[in-house]
C-alpha cells in the first residue's frame, strides 16, 4: 500500500511574500518563543506509566484534550516512535485546510508534530479517513474533539470513529499551569508564563468497540471537563 502524506498543503495562500511571512517567519518566531518559554518550566507527569506501556507495546494511541491547552501539547509526547523500515514516525495531529490550519501546521513542525488536513466540514470524511491512515502506518495522533472552531468544550465525534475504525487506544490528557496568560480567542487559550510549574495529567487508556461510540463521546467530554476544572483549580488555588 502507498503511504499517505501527512502533511498536506491546504487551500491556496496567496503571494510568495504573503505566504514566507505569514506560514514560514511567522511559525518560525513562534515556535521559538514556545520553546524559549519551555525552556523555563518545570514539568511534571501524572499517571504516565500507562501511556509508556502502550508505546512499549509498539502500541498506537491517540491524545485526546481540548482545544484551549493546545500550545504545551508537545510536552504530552515525549516518545520517538520508528517504522519497520527505521523511518521516525511520532505524532500527528488533525489540522484545518485553512489559513489558520497552514499557519498551526507549520508552527507544530518544529516540535516533531506532523499534520493530516482535514475538517469538520465538507472535506470531514476525507479527514477521516487521512487519520485512520495515519495510524495503521504507525502514527500516533493528537486531536482536539472541539476544534477547531468549538463549541468550546464539546466533544465531537471524530475521535470515538477513528478509534473503533482503527483499534487505537484513547488517552485523555490534560497540561495544566500554575501561572497563565489567556488569550482572547474563542477557545480562551492558555499560554504558561516563565517559570511556571506545568503537570501533564493522563487518563486511563481505553479501546472503543462497536455500538459504544456516543456513549464514549460523552464520557470523554465528562472526563476533559473534569480534568479542565482540575486544571483552573491548579491556576487560581
Amino acid at each position: 500500500m502507498a503511504r499517505i502524506e501527512i502533511v498536506q498543503r491546504g487551500r491556496p495562500l496567496g503571494s510568495p511574500f504573503s505566504m514566507w511571512m505569514n506560514y514560514r517567519m511567522v511559525p518560525f518566531f513562534a515556535a521559538h518563543l514556545i520553546k524559549l518559554l519551555a525552556y523555563t518550566w518545570r514539568v511534571k507527569r501524572l499517571n504516565f506509566e500507562p501511556v509508556a506501556e502502550l508505546v512499549a507495546s509498539d502500541t498506537r494511541f491517540i491524545l485526546t484534550f481540548w482545544h484551549r491547552r493546545l500550545i504545551a501539547m508537545p510536552l504530552a509526547y515525549p516518545f520517538k516512535r520508528k517504522g519497520p523500515m527505521g523511518e521516525t514516525l511520532g505524532v500527528a495531529a488533525l489540522q484545518s485546510d485553512s489559513k489558520d490550519g497552514e499557519r498551526s501546521t507549520a508552527t507544530f513542525r518544529w516540535f516533531g508534530v506532523e499534520a493530516v488536513r482535514g475538517s469538520a466540514g465538507k472535506t470531514g470524511t476525507q479527514a477521516l479517513v487521512r487519520m485512520i491512515q495515519a495510524v495503521k502506518q504507525g502514527w500516533d495522533l493528537g486531536i482536539t474533539p472541539d476544534g477547531p472552531r468549538g463549541p468550546r468544550q464539546e466533544a465531537k465525534p471524530g475521535t470515538m470513529s477513528v478509534a473503533r475504525k482503527t483499534g487505537a487506544w484513547v488517552v485523555p490528557v490534560c497540561v495544566a499551569f500554575d501561572r497563565a496568560w489567556t488569550l482572547k480567542s474563542w477557545d480562551r487559550m492558555l499560554v504558561a508564563k516563565p517559570f511556571a510549574k506545568v503537570t501533564v495529567r493522563y487518563g486511563q487508556p481505553y479501546q472503543v468497540g462497536p455500538g459504544e461510540e456516543e456513549s464514549l463521546r460523552l464520557a470523554l467530554q465528562e472526563e476533559l471537563n473534569e480534568m479542565e476544572n482540575w486544571a483552573e483549580e491548579v491556576q487560581h488555588g
